[in-house]
């Protein structure tokens, strides 16, 4: 059965039309996107029930703002969904937009990177833990 997500979380979709609209057609040649879900297992392969997500916004923006300054770079837009997140559900969105792929794949990858380092704040609630 599909999750079903109650929030202001656009889709993916969504998001890279806001893209689209923003930037200048004839300096884009491409969009790449990232849709990170919660899995169902730990980077070690245990069992898990869900995540609880926040944000360092300081942290968010700053990196936002370095990453669209790079070379080729027309856009860069990113949307994170906070509180508790059930596996199967969107948690982070990046669009990427730019001139080419050599420019664009590699600032998609250091978004999300570097977001996920730097600004997200996440909690693992492994099954049978005990952690609430």
């Amino acid at each position: 059965m599909p999750i079903e997500e109650k929030t202001d979380m656009p889709t993916l979709c969504e998001l890279v039309d806001k893209v689209k609209r923003s930037v200048d057609p004839a300096k884009v040649g491409m969009l790449a996107c990232h849709n990170g879900i919660v899995r169902g297992t730990s980077r070690a392969g245990d069992p898990a029930e869900y995540l609880e997500i926040d944000c360092d916004r300081d942290a968010w923006n700053r990196v936002l703002e370095e990453v669209r300054t790079r070379p080729g770079i027309a856009a860069v837009e990113a949307f994170l969904n906070t509180g508790r997140r059930e596996i199967g559900q969107d948690v982070l969105l990046v669009v990427v937009a730019g001139d080419i792929r050599e420019n664009v794949f590699p600032v998609l990858e250091e978004t999300v990177n570097r977001l996920k380092r730097e600004a997200v704040l996440k909690r693992e609630k492994l099954a049978g833990d005990g952690r609430r």
